[in-house]
């Protein structure tokens, strides 16, 4: 079976899961029927699916994460010691874990392809993710604090793992607590990944974007938090700070040199 066939199975299946919107019609371009695929699984609400949904979807998955190219740790060129800078897409890391920018709901991005890295990361590892993540939350019943972390599998992702933290949002003055916060991201990742001895950890810039908080201050917190933690701990994982812009860039850079 092809990725076309594949893709054509999964897009019939979740279109009938759906009574709304199964007049909708398959798009006959790969492109367009990619972006179907993705809409359909970001609005899919956790709930279980057939033992041969999963197996193509998984296929499925593993070969468009294959396509896209994975990044080995090894191949990243230390900025100091135990700590990587690398600008791109952080599901192509082949690393310990991987740190997702949650919200406080930690099931996932709802809104059809958006472009954070939320939806980026369920999209990729597959719909096991959400409901992975629904069931931990159901069992919590509350929503995620603050500052807090969550580790699941990474199901169809190139990582082992992925730990979700919930960071401040920002409306007018950054303000103590939202730097107390952040912080609190950061170690609170650390921590679980050394409790479950991942020997690498991919951060993203969390908070910034949508959640505002600014980018300079968020990476200095994220730099100093990350030395802070190895100096007290003694802890030998390895950091790799992942940024998308070329402004982040820029900044951690000029931190790490």
């Amino acid at each position: 079976m092809n990725q076309s066939e594949r893709r054509q199975i999964l897009l019939r299946s979740l279109l009938k899961e759906q009574p709304r919107y199964n007049k909708i019609e398959i798009p006959h371009s790969s492109s367009e029927q990619k972006k179907l695929l993705r809409s359909l699984m970001n609005i899919r609400m956790a709930s279980p699916v057939s033992e041969e949904f999963q197996r193509i979807q998984d296929e499925y998955l593993q070969e468009e994460n294959r396509s896209r190219g994975f990044v080995e740790l090894s191949s990243l060129t230390p900025m100091q010691k135990e700590i990587y800078l690398w600008r791109g897409d952080i599901t192509r890391l082949v690393c310990g874990a991987i740190v997702n920018a949650a919200n406080s709901g930690m099931t996932g991005c709802y809104q059809p392809c958006h472009n954070c890295i939320d939806n980026c990361i369920h999209t990729y590892a597959g719909i096991q993710l959400r409901n992975y993540c629904n069931d931990l939350m159901e069992k919590q019943g509350h929503e995620e604090p603050t500052g807090t972390a969550k580790i699941t599998p990474a199901f169809n992702l190139p990582c082992d793992y992925v730990i979700h933290t919930v960071g401040p949002i920002v409306k007018g003055t950054l303000t103590q607590d939202h730097l107390r916060q952040l912080a609190s991201c950061y170690r609170s990742c650390l921590e679980l990944a050394d409790q479950n001895r991942i020997c690498s950890i991919a951060f993203c810039c969390i908070s910034t974007g949508v959640f505002m908080f600014p980018n300079k201050e968020a990476a200095e917190i994220a730099v100093q938090t990350v030395k802070d933690y190895k100096a007290e701990t003694g802890s030998k994982i390895e950091v790799i700070f992942n940024v998308f812009k070329e402004l982040d860039e820029q900044i951690y850079r000029n931190l790490l040199r």
